[in-house]
């Protein structure tokens, strides 16, 4: 708990957590509040999802162009410019879904709204980053604990505005927290120690993704949560093949509880281990624990299984993070992130959709459990791979951003 406590005593550590929380929301709410409302308004599943889509992938093409941008004239103003942008699109995206538009009017609108997103994961875990590195890794634990709790609150408050007004309202709301959590950021005492990179060190636009150890963190990464993705989809459909739909909640949420407890007792520890090392242990007990719900016999049993299983997800992220703090580039910390939130949410995307695939077909459920389990083995291989090793290992900046 002493740990906890010196990163709450820096100045902006209140500020970071508390209004990234609100700003992450909409990430976790904006795609299912989306869905349900172009669903109910056009009646089709398959639009839904488009738009839905479109908007993910909008947005994770969008986020490593303005990270690259903030890293050269600090996040301040981009942040600034969403703000003001996000609020109004989402708005435009509600009247246009309401309004009885043509389909490609919908997706327009949605891919708009997805590309505007603030960029409040990458530069909260930029400024994460910069901390003093003895509370860096703590930081870090924090900050993925409170990413595991923004996907149990936000589609929970979805799920009680879609039912006690709209689904319109839940984008509303999402949209007031985008702009509380952007604007709480943005003019952090955190921010004013950012320098921007200096013109010399500008390179191409993948230069931070091939700097050494990246693709291989990047691909590791990227195949965690494609099997991630497919898990998110067997649930659903585990708990409605055995005749509780309803437990499907409850589910998700009891496993992103164990990857919260997970993450705060091992933000509290001192690990002595290199973090390569510690990063490819910690895959290697994340495909352990996904392994057994293959086998699971009833839903209090998956559950129990998900919770531990779950324990190891927020120390891999943590670890995660410390590393793409280490070797990204020192003028590129927030695009290195927004690059790894990018590839997140493409596989995620990617595997939803072939567990989708695999349930619908003869493989089934224990299909979709089963690629799961083999994205965090994959994750695991990715790591032993032979790379480029990094020149250096480093902190971001010399001058903290939260003193």
């Amino acid at each position: 708990m002493r740990s906890y406590l010196s990163v709450w005593r820096l100045p902006s550590a209140p500020v970071l957590l508390l209004a990234g929380f609100a700003g992450r929301l909409p990430s976790a709410m904006v795609p299912l509040a989306l869905l349900l409302m172009v669903q109910q308004q056009t009646g089709s599943y398959a639009v839904a999802g488009v738009a839905s889509a479109a908007y993910g992938l909008a947005m994770a093409a969008m986020a490593p162009v303005l990270g690259r941008l903030a890293d050269r004239r600090t996040p301040r103003p981009v942040l600034l410019a969403q703000a003001a942008a996000y609020p109004l699109l989402l708005a435009l995206l509600v009247a246009v879904v309401l309004g009885g538009a043509p389909t490609a009017a919908i997706v327009a609108a949605a891919a708009a709204a997805g590309a505007a997103t603030p960029l409040v994961s990458g530069t909260v875990r930029a400024l994460w980053s910069r901390v003093d590195p003895r509370v860096r890794t703590t930081a870090y634990a924090l900050d993925a604990t409170a990413t595991e709790l923004v996907f149990v609150a936000g589609p929970t408050v979805v799920a009680a505005l879609a039912v006690l007004a709209a689904p319109a309202w839940a984008l509303g709301v999402a949209g007031v927290l985008a702009v509380a959590g952007t604007l709480g950021i943005a003019t952090s005492r955190a921010m004013h120690g950012w320098v921007p990179a200096p013109a010399a060190e500008r390179a191409h636009p993948l230069a931070t993704v091939l700097s050494p150890g990246m693709p291989r963190l990047l691909g590791s990464g990227a195949a965690l949560m494609l099997g991630f993705g497919a898990l998110e989809v067997a649930i659903p459909a585990w708990a409605d093949a055995a005749g509780t739909p309803g437990m499907s909640g409850v589910l998700l949420g009891l496993w992103s509880l164990g990857s919260v407890g997970g993450g705060l007792w091992f933000g509290a520890r001192v690990v002595s281990a290199s973090l390569p090392r510690q990063y490819r242990w910690l895959l290697l007990g994340v495909t352990i624990g996904l392994a057994p719900l293959t086998v699971a016999s009833g839903p209090w049993v998956l559950g129990a299984l998900l919770f531990l299983g779950g324990t190891a997800i927020a120390p891999t992220l943590t670890v995660q993070s410390s590393l793409v703090g280490s070797l990204a580039p020192a003028h590129a910390t927030t695009e290195a992130f927004t690059w790894l939130s990018t590839m997140a949410t493409g596989a995620s995307a990617v595997g939803a959709a072939l567990g989708g695939a695999l349930i619908d077909g003869s493989a089934g459920v224990t299909g979709s459990l089963l690629l799961a389990v083999a994205g965090a083995a994959l994750a695991v291989t990715v790591t032993l791979l032979p790379g480029r090793r990094a020149a250096r290992v480093a902190v971001p900046s010399a001058e903290p951003a939260v003193v």
